[in-house]
């Protein structure tokens, strides 16, 4: 809180987060505040990295520090458009140096700066935000392989038929709202079960760009969560990914027990 600082302090109060995806609440901003993101990584996979500030973000702006200077990520009036979320490269994905700069008040009424983070790999980040470079390629059906790979390292996997269709032309998305017949796994409960009906639903994102259409029939969907949403990679017939993955299994060429 920038309740909590000295009056005549000069100082940036400075935070290290060392986790590859999180949140941050600033009340009451004042000044500003540098946040260091260092997560614990074996590896520089990770190459991008995506703000999504809250609906009701206010009373700063947000920067990204680049080679000594100051380029502006997220401003106060950006801060409540839905769905926004600002992406960019990150140099040095072992740490990467964000900077709040708090706007000026008049007043003490409350006020908070808040917003969720992910460290992505570019790969991740072209299929879910089209800040992000986008490709084409995104929206092609899987080979096997990738659909044998999608169920074991997916963050949520279910069998189940699509409902409708929605489509986002302002935030460039549509959503598929999926009526769910099995929860293989799911990272978070996304896909929750109607107390009224019993039936278990779920909405699942993907890019205006792929021409999602309704179509008859049980797939099976898969893709990883992002920002608290699900966001659609592999999703085949589910009798033609069982034909695949018997294959496979006769074979000894399945990555992982379905």
């Amino acid at each position: 809180s920038g309740l909590s600082w000295e009056p005549r302090s000069r100082e940036v109060e400075q935070v290290h987060l060392r986790c590859t995806e999180g949140s941050l609440e600033w009340m009451y901003p004042a000044r500003a505040l540098r946040v260091i993101l260092e997560p614990n990584l074996s590896s520089a996979r990770h190459t991008t990295v995506c703000i999504k500030p809250a609906s009701n973000f206010q009373g700063a702006s947000i920067y990204v520090e680049r080679a000594g200077q100051l380029h502006l990520v997220v401003s106060e009036a950006e801060g409540a458009q839905p769905h926004h979320v600002s992406c960019f490269s990150a140099h040095t994905p072992q740490r990467v140096a964000l900077f709040l700069q708090a706007s000026p008040q008049r007043d003490i009424s409350c006020r908070m700066a808040s917003f969720q983070y992910e460290l992505l790999s570019m790969r991740q980040c072209s299929g879910i935000i089209i800040s992000c470079s986008f490709s084409l390629a995104m929206c092609r059906p899987c080979d096997n392989v990738e659909l044998l790979m999608a169920i074991c390292s997916s963050d949520f996997v279910v069998k189940g038929s699509i409902r409708n269709v929605s489509h986002d032309s302002e935030n460039h998305m549509s959503e598929v709202d999926v009526s769910v017949h099995k929860v293989y796994r799911q990272k978070n409960s996304i896909f929750q079960q109607d107390e009224a009906s019993g039936e278990w639903r779920g909405p699942i994102r993907t890019l205006l760009q792929c021409k999602v259409k309704k179509g008859g029939g049980d797939f099976l969907f898969t893709g990883n969560e992002h920002f608290g949403e699900a966001w659609l990679g592999c999703a085949p017939r589910f009798k033609d990914f069982m034909f695949i993955y018997w294959a496979a299994r006769e074979r000894g060429a399945n990555p992982c027990e379905f």
